[in-house]
């Protein structure tokens, strides 16, 4: 019988494979708490060539990530140096809600993974507190004459380019930030943030998804009228492209949504673009920046989105369908942690503060191959995932 049609190899060879993620998880585990006194109360933004971290300067939408990883470290461990970690950054969050400049739609990453992950984890309420009040500052960004959530703010009266450029835009990163909002109706019973997370989900399904199912990183609106314009990219190659971690944010978003809701129209659309995702990755194991053709002129991995996608068809996997279809979506996720390991993994390079090479943040602004906060977490996220764990902040 030939090797891999034996169904004992088959059970053998998923043994192992558990055994390598679980190896992997480990890993992680060990360089965040290698790396707790280095890093300090500061929150990594992106990574040097010498796979150094550079750090936030004040109130940033990657913070979130680091806070993040220490809450699944204390999950997982029960080390109290983890909390204290996280829990030590609540001043950095407290200036975001004290100052309108520092909120746009990624107060989800920022309190999700900070103060609601402490309320989870710990019980404490004034954690809670703090989450509950991103979530009314998330709402209170809703346009209803759009049905989506404004993605970014102007900077004042003194720069209206970026006040053109920002107003009555929505972008697929937000769908990420819903949880907060479902956190929020759980806690609360307030129908609004349920409400409003469903429309901008419904939303994002009717205009950041094309025919195709590739997606746009950003959609533009009217901003008096609510009437769609036109889909644009702002990370991506161009706006007829497919930026990889767009299409991976909407894989996993589309998935929480069901997850929260039941809504069956958000699973077709998270089988819609996670299907895409598998026939644009083609036989690679780690997607470029962006699946356009063109952009293998500048054929720079992104390891973040790699990571996001495997989370999310981890998520997928476990949802109410069918077990074939189960298996295939995992099968996918493995074959992504496995190109993240084979590929991108720092945790055996001595030196390296983070945990994934070969992030891509920002490639048309020269961002890219370097660690990055988001990559790392969203990979401590797959691999435990990939370990059945099912207990997260989302």
């Amino acid at each position: 019988m030939n090797g891999l049609n034996n169904p004992y190899f088959a059970q053998e060879l998923s043994v192992h494979t558990e055994d390598r993620y679980d190896r992997a998880l480990k890993r992680c585990v060990d360089r965040l708490h290698e790396q707790m006194a280095t890093i300090g109360l500061r929150n990594p933004k992106i990574g040097t060539d010498g796979n150094k971290w550079i750090y936030c300067d004040g109130p940033d939408w990657v913070m979130g990530f680091q806070s993040g990883q220490y809450w699944l470290a204390y999950q997982l461990t029960g080390d109290a140096a983890f909390r204290n970690a996280a829990q030590a950054r609540r001043p950095e969050y407290r200036k975001i809600l004290e100052n309108h400049r520092f909120r746009d739609h990624d107060l989800g990453f920022q309190f999700s993974l900070h103060s609601v992950a402490d309320w989870l984890m710990t019980g404490d309420k004034e954690a809670r507190d703090m989450g509950l009040s991103a979530a009314f500052a998330l709402i209170s960004r809703f346009r209803p004459e759009g049905g989506y959530i404004q993605a970014w703010s102007p900077f004042g009266a003194n720069d209206p380019e970026r006040a053109k450029f920002t107003n009555g835009r929505m972008i697929a990163d937000t769908i990420q930030n819903l949880a907060l909002l479902h956190w929020a109706h759980k806690e609360t019973g307030i129908a609004d943030y349920r409400d409003i997370a469903q429309i901008h989900a419904q939303t994002s399904a009717d205009h950041l998804v094309r025919a195709d199912d590739t997606t746009f990183h950003t959609y533009l609106f009217d901003p008096a009228t609510g009437e769609p314009m036109r889909g644009e990219t702002h990370q991506g190659y161009a706006d007829n492209s497919c930026w990889a971690r767009g299409q991976a944010w909407l894989m996993h978003g589309f998935t929480q949504c069901y997850a929260y809701t039941g809504d069956k129209h958000m699973l077709d659309m998270a089988r819609r673009v996670c299907s895409k995702a598998e026939a644009l990755l083609g036989t690679d194991s780690v997607p470029v920046w962006d699946f356009s053709l063109a952009s293998h002129e500048t054929p720079h991995l992104d390891s973040s989105a790699a990571a996001v996608m495997a989370a999310g068809l981890y998520l997928l996997s476990d949802q109410d369908i069918p077990n074939e279809e189960s298996d295939h979506w995992r099968a996918f996720g493995n074959r992504l942690l496995d190109g993240l390991l084979e590929t991108c993994d720092l945790t055996t390079t001595e030196g390296a503060q983070g945990l994934l090479a070969h992030g891509a943040a920002h490639v048309p602004a020269g961002r890219c191959d370097a660690m990055l906060p988001y990559g790392d977490y969203y990979f401590i996220e797959a691999l435990m995932r990939s370990q059945g764990h099912t207990q997260f902040f989302w």
